[in-house]
């Protein structure tokens, strides 16, 4: 989870807060010194940290007095104003189905924009955009190979000129090329810029005018501090600026520089570069990030999610089994291949707190994904009666089942563990979101909501 230090030491400071209803404005005002703390050592602007500070403190003074959970209101208040300074007013460009849409990346040298472009390009292309991608970098040497390649990894045309040394000619000669190809989606990626170097600024200026792009995109390198506001503004006044993509936020513990730069421009982000590969990049929703950024659980983003890669329909018998305490090892076989379409396994599992380590312990999203993907080699090994639970598996079976999986014994035991921890799991939760669905009968949109998540759940562990 990105700043995940910085979500620890706000949540470090609301727990310190009494868990009854009797703490008073002194303690209050201690609770928010920690916070005020923890948002600086992150980069965040001064001038945003004093302004969330006396809204909460605003916000305890109109209800004390009151019989209420005062730590939960002080709670739900970071998550309003951390929330309200990340949400932009400005709406991003929206993609037109069936006309090409032109984005220009921009971005310094070093904020990983050619990877980026490659990331965006790959992201909408799963949903059934055609993209393609124009490389303009006749800059930086080896930019050509490294988006040429990136384009033949993730299957979409590409554009370049290798001999041109006009950046210009190249974006225009590539977008009127990828347009004849009706593609839908034209990315540019152009030279990173030092704000210095006031020719490349006169350059991007150039391509920006000659080519008109639909949406010009900067890229925000987010362990660059508080430094991240000077340059978002340098671009923003060169170019038109609609959108960001954070990137390099993965751990770092000055991205909150990024964020305050992005709330003081107004321009919105629209997605996160979470990693190094090519699907490590998560679409940004504001209030959803400062949820799972203090821990708490973001069902409405995972409803979303596994949507996406789960026909809710046919999870409804896999919930009444899960209801019931079964839940079979198909059940876990048909679940491992729905969460290998999620992209991110780490990114879904931070929407659960307190799941996200279950079974996995401390290992890499590589290495959890290597796992999955033995444990249904193992499953395609096996039986259909012993998929369905009506044969058990015995030591002969066991051993049948290893050779025919090329895995060890000690393997197989192990998935058949894991199906029994997932049950005994999805038992607990189950309840807790079912307590959830009875409060919200009387708003159906929101209940049909909690009733989805828990058909989703069911196609997820």
């Amino acid at each position: 989870m990105v700043l995940n230090d910085l979500g620890k030491k706000i949540n470090d400071a609301l727990q310190k807060l009494n868990k009854d209803y009797n703490f008073d404005e002194s303690q209050i005002k201690k609770a928010l010194k920690e916070i005020q703390l923890a948002l600086l050592q992150s980069d965040v602007n001064v001038n945003y940290v004093k302004q969330l500070s006396d809204n909460i403190l605003q916000k305890f003074k109109m209800e004390e007095g009151q019989m209420i959970n005062k730590k939960k209101v002080i709670q739900q208040s970071v998550v309003q104003e951390l929330t309200k300074m990340l949400d932009s007013k400005k709406q991003p460009f929206q993609l037109k189905r069936g006309k090409p849409n032109v984005i220009m990346f921009v971005g310094l040298q070093g904020a990983g924009k050619t990877t980026t472009c490659a990331k965006y390009a790959n992201y909408w292309k799963k949903k059934g955009w055609r993209t393609s991608l124009i490389c303009a970098d006749t800059f930086r040497a080896g930019s050509f190979n490294q988006l040429y390649q990136l384009a033949m990894k993730i299957r979409v045309p590409f554009y370049g000129n290798i001999t041109e040394t006009d950046p210009v000619a190249i974006a225009v000669e590539g977008v009127k090329i990828l347009q004849k190809q009706n593609s839908e989606i034209i990315i540019i990626d152009t030279s990173g810029r030092h704000m210095q170097e006031s020719e490349l600024f006169d350059e991007m200026k150039q391509i920006y005018s000659a080519v008109c792009p639909n949406e010009c995109i900067f890229v925000m390198d987010g362990s660059n501090g508080q430094a991240c506001f000077n340059q978002a503004q340098a671009f923003k006044k060169a170019v038109e600026v609609g959108s960001v993509i954070l990137t390099k936020l993965d751990g770092h513990s000055k991205g909150g520089g990024a964020l305050s730069a992005v709330a003081a421009t107004e321009s919105p982000v629209i997605f996160l570069g979470t990693g190094e590969h090519i699907d490590d990049l998560e679409s940004f929703k504001a209030e959803s990030f400062v949820r799972r950024l203090l821990g708490l659980e973001d069902f409405k983003h995972m409803i979303e999610a596994v949507s996406e890669v789960v026909d809710i329909k046919s999870q409804k018998q896999s919930l009444k089994q899960i209801q019931k305490g079964q839940f079979t090892l198909r059940d876990l076989q048909q679940n491992y291949k729905s969460i290998l379409k999620m992209g991110s396994l780490n990114q879904f599992m931070g929407m659960i707190p307190g799941i996200q380590n279950i079974s996995q312990g401390q290992i890499s999203e590589k290495e959890q994904i290597d796992r999955i993907k033995k444990s249904l080699i193992i499953m395609d090994s096996m039986s259909e009666d012993e998929l369905d639970g009506i044969t058990q598996i015995t030591q002969k079976q066991l051993f049948r089942i290893s050779k025919g999986s090329g895995q060890p014994i000690e393997k197989v035991n192990q998935l058949i563990e894991e199906q029994k921890i997932f049950t005994r799991t999805l038992k607990k939760v189950i309840p807790s979101i079912k307590d959830c669905d009875s409060k919200t009968k009387r708003n159906p949109k929101k209940a049909d909501g909690i009733n989805s998540l828990l058909q989703a759940l069911s196609g997820k562990f």
